[in-house]
């Protein structure tokens, strides 16, 4: 199928053969007819599928008819979880949309409201916002959703997780019953079945599953640690490798990002810190610094990075493992792309041991553990396994305290970090026998 089948406006086709697509992917395919003809719709996808064209061309289509009601509010509103994701979303309406211009904007938190109050005294066609900017504006009676056609909830397990499940409550009571709403999730369970029960008319459901095939061009590796400081002395070693180019570094929190970035600042390598708490500006200029090569690694949060797209990410590293078996799959998939290979690693500690099979049990296999000489982990979170019980080398590092620092450890205590050290140095657990495996970085090739 072509999207010439799919019965578009012609202006919209022209501005998808611009923009250099010809075939929709299988959940633009499945979704689009449906969203077309009335339906409310659930589909289940994750982040690099295309679901954002699945619902934006719909909406654009939709706007290609002039609405009889009243009034200046939106005719269509797209919820999303984070301004990066947001910004994404009306980028690609503006683009499409561009043969039919319609009006649109974000409401987006962190950002001035006078130029967002400017949007909303006229008439608009399309506003795409964060949960909790939008029920400010909502309260203050700078916006009315009287006139809204279609809902979209862009990651809505994402937005639940994040808190926003009584501001999207106040935002679908705002709106008219005979609405049609859009539910993109990468999961279908527990709060989002429920919230879709409440708000959707007999849904037609799309379900595609996760697929984890795509990282076939990067190689997965894991260490384990013992504590903080053991943390930090891999990280000193593994960043203090010529061969990783630019990296994105995954922090369980916004605080551990900040402090994370400033001790590897200090370290000589240039980092910087991205997270929830900092401005959109100061957010967008992180990231074009990145992008000019003025960063060499970020140290990031899972809602600041959603969405984030950085051409030339030679590494991911998991300081701390995700609270959710997608969110691994959606990080390491910052790097190995456009068919270059990518290398991603993370840390673990015994505390994190159930993150970490809920890890493996979702993408199907384990993760090799591979160990540095002079770094090796003093225990093990792999349960015995027969003869040849015991890790291969290295371990992943979770979410399991102050940087995921488990309780106790070895030596209880963060020390400042340690330079790399110089090649012959002991290894610090001299009374291990097994072998150790170098580490050898290896460099994606385009």
């Amino acid at each position: 199928m072509t999207f010439a089948e799919l019965g578009l406006n012609p202006a919209i086709l022209s501005a998808i053969t611009a923009c250099g697509y010809t075939i929709p992917t299988p959940i633009q395919e499945q979704s689009i007819p449906l969203v077309l003809a009335g339906h409310d719709v659930i589909a289940t996808a994750q982040t690099g599928t295309g679901k954002t064209a699945a619902f934006v061309l719909p909406a654009l289509e939709l706007l290609t008819k002039k609405s009889t009601l009243p009034g200046k509010g939106p005719r269509i509103l797209v919820l999303a979880p984070t301004r990066e994701l947001a910004g994404q979303v009306m980028e690609s309406a503006r683009n499409y949309g561009r043969g039919i211009r319609p009006r649109c904007g974000t409401l987006l938190g962190g950002m001035p409201y006078r130029e967002q109050l400017r949007l909303l005294s006229a008439p608009v066609d399309i506003i795409v916002a964060t949960p909790g900017r939008l029920v400010d504006h909502i309260e203050r009676g700078s916006i009315r959703l009287d006139r809204l056609e279609m809902l979209v909830l862009d990651e809505a397990d994402r937005m639940l997780d994040m808190g926003f499940s009584e501001d999207i409550n106040k935002i679908v009571d705002r709106t008219p019953s005979n609405r049609q709403t859009l539910m993109f999730t990468a999961t279908m369970e527990g709060d989002i079945a429920r919230l879709a029960e409440k708000m959707m008319r007999e849904p037609k459901r799309i379900q595609l599953a996760v697929s984890t095939s795509s990282h076939a061009l990067i190689e997965q590796r894991l260490h384990v640690t013992d504590n903080l400081n053991h943390k930090k002395e891999l990280l000193n070693h593994l960043v203090s490798d010529s061969e990783l180019t630019r990296a994105i570094i995954f922090s369980a929190t916004k605080r551990d990002a900040d402090e994370l970035s400033r001790e590897l600042s200090r370290n000589g390598y240039p980092a910087a810190a991205l997270h929830g708490d900092m401005t959109q500006m100061a957010r967008n200029k992180t990231i074009d610094r990145m992008r000019r090569g003025g960063i060499r690694l970020l140290v990031a949060t899972d809602v600041a990075a959603r969405g984030l797209d950085v051409n030339g990410i030679s590494h991911v590293i998991n300081f701390d493992l995700p609270r959710f078996a997608e969110d691994y799959v959606h990080r390491i998939g910052r790097t190995g792309r456009a068919g270059a290979t990518g290398i991603a690693i993370s840390f673990a500690s015994a505390g994190e041991r159930n993150y970490l099979e809920r890890i493996e049990r979702f993408i199907g296999k384990k993760l090799p553990e591979l160990q540095i000489a002079g770094h090796e982990p003093s225990t093990s979170i792999r349960k015995p396994a027969g003869r040849s019980g015991g890790p291969r080398k290295s371990g992943p590092g979770g979410p399991a305290g102050r940087f995921g620092k488990p309780a106790g450890g070895r030596d209880g205590q963060a020390k400042p970090w340690s330079k790399p050290k110089p090649a012959g140095s002991a290894p610090r657990s001299a009374a291990r026998h097994e072998p150790v495996i170098e580490y050898r970085s290896r460099r994606p090739q385009a």
